[in-house]
């Protein structure tokens, strides 16, 4: 019974739990907002391409 215990206060892997869902979370946003990510980077490339013949 100690043996579970101390397994289960045992915060080692924490970390790379964390960072694994964070991952996961941020993909989940890209594929869900994926269309509109990309208008919206399009949109700023053509700003810019505009703007940098002004200069």
């Amino acid at each position: 019974m100690n043996r579970m215990k101390v397994l289960w206060q045992d915060e080692r892997g924490i970390g790379t739990v964390e960072m694994i869902l964070i991952l996961v979370v941020l993909i989940a946003l890209v594929l869900i907002f994926k269309e509109q990510l990309t208008d919206l980077v399009n949109t700023i490339f053509e700003k810019i391409s505009s703007q940098s013949s002004k200069i």
